[in-house]
């Protein structure tokens, strides 16, 4: 399989080719840059693996949640790429990205949603992947799902914010927390090609942010 992946989700952008199974990767702190660094890198990747974009199996991007203007400019560069060179596209949910960055079998993601809440989900490991055991939503670090057993890890920027509340949320079920993990377009080519060796990648049209949070500023009766 051959993969472009691109994440813009958190100030952080991020662009990964994957060539059967090795993986070049590049990641900038881009502020509010992403969208001068973004095809600046996706070009500087594609030529240091020597690919044009006709000869990928198709585009991975960080889909959400997220920065909603970063969620955006992903989503739009990938479908232009897929558009001009007729490929599939494949949306990664940034939790999940997550999941697989911390390389371990149970994970809780939480990523900072700001106005004190959590972007959250849970994952298992399993010999087909990863498997929802809460799935994505957002909620206040004090109200996350809970989880079964123990042994999990925790990681994301909800865990480097709200580290003391997530702790006690989850005493006794999360043993690990990795500090300073966020989702990456590696992880996300990682996510990708199993999918779009099955066939799961969809049209460029088709492609969509995830949101979850409906609006980002509350009315002062909602305060």
């Amino acid at each position: 399989m051959k993969i472009l992946a691109l994440d813009t989700s958190t100030e952080y952008c991020s662009v990964a080719v994957l060539q059967d199974s090795e993986i070049l990767d590049q990641e900038v702190l881009a502020g509010q840059g992403h969208s001068e660094l973004i095809l600046p890198m996706v070009k500087r990747a594609l030529g240091e693996t020597g690919l044009a974009l006709v000869q990928l199996d198709g585009i991975a991007f960080g889909a959400g949640p997220g920065s909603f203007t970063g969620l955006r400019i992903a989503c739009g560069i990938a479908q232009g790429l897929a558009f001009g060179a007729d490929l599939p596209v494949v949306g990664i949910c940034t939790l999940e990205a997550l999941a697989q960055e911390a390389g371990e079998n149970r994970v809780i993601a939480a990523l900072d949603a700001r106005m004190k809440e959590v972007y959250h989900a849970a994952y298992e490991k399993t010999a087909d992947g990863w498997q929802e055991v809460s799935e994505p939503t957002l909620c206040l670090p004090s109200n996350a799902p809970g989880v079964p057993g123990s042994s999990w890890t925790g990681c994301g920027s909800g865990f480097d914010i709200y580290s003391d509340v997530l702790r006690n949320h989850y005493s006794g079920c999360v043993s690990h927390i990795i500090n300073g993990l966020r989702p990456n377009a590696r992880a996300m080519a990682q996510l990708a090609a199993p999918r779009l060796a099955e066939g799961l990648g969809i049209d460029a049209a088709d492609a969509a942010p995830l949101y979850i949070r409906n609006k980002v500023a509350l009315k002062e009766k909602e305060r």
